[in-house]
């Protein structure tokens, strides 16, 4: 597969632009009101019919091969929890390899790889390492909803500080059981990977075709890529399923989730709460069900840990430092 170029894909200018064909149809069973089917739709939309899918075990691998159906109309494959990465060097490989045989036409075909932030985030994060330092061109989209949805909301590293989970459930004893913070698994990535062009992080519901044109800006850099979505999820989150849309609106205004893009080594951010003005973290914790044994003390050491990662680090949401170098 050739290097691909920056004019590649067309910025998606407004939603009237938006690609009419479906990619990801009817035929899935995720829940009502579950973000990380749209994250799947819009990816399959941005990228367009010549591309293949890889995705590991989770709930999105549950929900999308119910037996003898499929919403997928491109070619997919189910690959293990913790293979996310591995399974896209070898697509990838095994496509450029058909490619020089004569096998397969010579063009661009797109190799996207999803899993679940257990999956990517925790068990698969050394896959998705190597394949950022692989020579091949793919996109590796972690969707996060902040648990291990598909074996019954248990606690990952990126799980909400304070969050009740079947495995953080608040007791008389410890009221927050939860005590990790959320990994920040795309700074993470960025800083470790210096020649991966593109890291993003990103939401599904806000602010509009944002993704869907994310996407396509990882696939038209070239090389290796990675993004990272926040996905509120009614069951693992406890809230009806209608407000979506909102708890992710929220999750990004309050800071707790932060939007950017790196690309070959540029910060810039999609939505800078500095610029337009935080909202209290209180107002995204207070509508799910999963805060509500969190008392006033619980949420402002939430919101401190939120306005230091604005208001101290070198570069906010990004790299976890505070001031310059000093003199040894």
């Amino acid at each position: 597969m050739t290097q691909t170029s920056d004019l590649a894909f067309d910025r998606i200018a407004g939603v009237r632009k938006t690609p009419l064909e479906e990619f990801y149809a009817s035929g899935h069973r995720t829940c009502q009101g579950c973000e990380s089917a749209l994250v799947m739709r819009q990816f399959a939309k941005a990228s367009g019919p010549r591309t293949v899918v890889t995705g590991s075990t989770g709930c999105m691998y549950v929900a999308n091969t119910s037996y003898m159906t499929t919403p997928w109309v491109v070619p997919w494959m189910h690959t293990q929890l913790g293979a996310a990465g591995p399974s896209a060097i070898g697509m990838a490989a095994g496509l450029r390899a058909l490619m020089r045989k004569g096998r397969i036409a010579q063009e661009r075909i797109n190799v996207i790889s999803f899993c679940g932030d257990l999956g990517g985030g925790d068990m698969g994060l050394s896959g998705i390492s190597g394949a950022l330092q692989s020579p091949y061109d793919l996109l590796i989209i972690l969707y996060d909803n902040e648990s291990a949805a598909n074996t019954d909301i248990q606690a990952t590293g990126l799980t909400t500080y304070g969050a009740q989970t079947t495995f953080t459930p608040p007791g008389k004893v410890h009221r927050v059981m939860q005590r990790r913070w959320k990994k920040n698994v795309a700074g993470m990535l960025a800083v470790g990977h210096p020649t991966c062009r593109y890291v993003a992080t990103a939401c599904s519901a806000y602010p509009p075709l944002d993704f869907l044109n994310k996407v396509r800006k990882a696939l038209a850099v070239g090389g290796p890529t990675f993004i990272h979505t926040f996905d509120p999820c009614p069951k693992g989150w406890d809230y009806h399923p209608s407000y979506s849309h909102e708890l992710g609106e929220l999750g990004i205004k309050c800071g707790i989730f932060p939007l950017y893009e790196i690309v070959d080594g540029r910060v810039s951010y999609t939505y800078d709460p500095k610029k337009k003005g935080r909202i209290p973290v209180r107002e995204y914790l207070e509508k799910q069900g999963r805060f509500a044994h969190l008392i006033d003390e619980d949420v402002a050491y939430i919101q401190r840990r939120v306005d230091a990662m604005w208001e101290e680090w070198e570069i906010p949401g990004v790299a976890p430092l505070k001031g310059g170098l000093r003199p040894a």
